[in-house]
């Protein structure tokens, strides 16, 4: 069911002391959200969009104390609990859970180089999304904690989530017995990349292709601005290539996928095999080629994004739940700018919303 902002953020718990507070949290939450649309990046762009629209804003709320601070916003941020303002993110997508049948969801996770600028490698704050990719909106997301990996937050993300129906798709790093057997459990199906990580299912993988007759095959290829990419998709029944103590650890394995990928861009070439397994039968491998490539949507709509038209990278905030809840802001405005009708670019739909105010507003209402 389609809920209006306001609506949505009046559900989150407000952990400021009752009393003495002189701005609803969901003025706050409002005016923020407003304002990373309208081509603002941090709390000072905030006010100043507060102050800039006041007249309009009023439309919306009351403001009976004016424009909140700096301060405020920067407070409101860091103690919000990301877990609620997570659920927001999720109902604002207005009933997407009851639509995953049959359709991708791709985990991955995005460093937030921001808000850990002198961190290195797998250290700094890491953020695990779960990306529908057909929808192109972001329904859940998990804090990869410290001193661990996305491993430890892939099933905590996957607990929180509606995912009969779905397939999930998750990179080399997720692929794990008890992962898969949690995707099988929700009742989804997956596809799960093999690399040296699971050296015997590798080995097994590989040697089967290399070994076994030609299964199903799909070409694809690509050409545009002087790049050129083909994809080659072999497919294999995983009972015919996988051990039997294989095939018992795996939870509902059924394929098992070879993808040769090769790329030509100014004259140079690059080329690349991958391996999956997936829980799905009875599927063409031109699926198989599709969904893998499907994949990779988080990285190109989702996380380019963030950095390139949201400059995500180049935002300072690290104090307290902040760095999460601005994501998570982000994210919602990501949202609503994919779902306009326009031909305008992400970039150009963010500066026109902040000189047009009628236009801000059909994006505030479009979902």
């Amino acid at each position: 069911m389609k809920k209006d902002v306001q609506t949505v953020f009046s559900g989150i718990e407000d952990p400021r002391v009752a009393g003495r507070c002189l701005h609803k949290l969901s003025d706050i939450l409002f005016i923020a959200l407003c304002a990373l649309l309208a081509n603002g990046e941090d709390y000072e762009d905030m006010v100043e969009f507060g102050n800039q629209r006041l007249e309009w804003l009023r439309n919306f709320v009351e403001l009976p104390n004016g424009v909140p601070s700096v301060d405020t916003f920067k407070r409101v941020f860091r103690i919000i609990e990301p877990a609620h303002l997570g659920k927001c993110l999720r109902e604002d997508a207005g009933g997407l859970l009851e639509e995953l049948q049959g359709k991708l969801l791709s985990f991955d996770g995005k460093k937030l180089k921001g808000a850990s600028p002198k961190s290195k490698g797998n250290h700094g704050l890491y953020i695990l999304s779960a990306w529908a990719g057909e929808e192109r909106l972001c329904i859940g997301q998990k804090k990869v904690q410290d001193k661990s990996n996305e491993i430890t937050a892939i099933p905590d993300l996957l607990g929180e989530l509606e995912i009969a129906g779905a397939v999930v798709s998750i990179d080399a790093i997720g692929c794990q017995t008890l992962i898969a057997k949690k995707i099988v459990d929700g009742q989804a199906d997956y596809l799960l990349a093999v690399k040296e990580n699971q050296k015997g299912l590798f080995e097994e993988v590989s040697e089967g292709f290399a070994y076994s007759p030609k299964g199903l095959f799909d070409e694809t290829w690509e050409y545009e601005h002087g790049r050129y990419e083909r994809r080659k998709c072999h497919i294999l029944e995983a009972g015919k290539v996988l051990s039997s103590d294989m095939l018992a650890a795996w939870a509902g394995v059924k394929t098992v996928v070879k993808i040769e990928a090769s790329r030509q861009l100014n004259g140079s070439s690059t080329s690349e095999t991958r391996y999956y397994i997936s829980s799905e039968a009875d599927r063409a491998a031109a699926y198989y080629n599709a969904t893998v490539r499907g994949h990779w949507g988080i990285e190109n709509q989702l996380h380019w994004h963030l950095d390139v038209t949201f400059r995500e990278d180049e935002n300072r905030t690290r104090t307290g739940n902040a760095p999460q809840n601005l994501n998570l802001m982000r994210k919602m405005a990501l949202h609503r700018l994919s779902k306009m009708p326009d031909k305008l670019s992400l970039k150009k739909r963010r500066f026109r919303a902040s000189l047009n105010v009628q236009y801000l507003q059909e994006v505030l209402t479009i979902l």
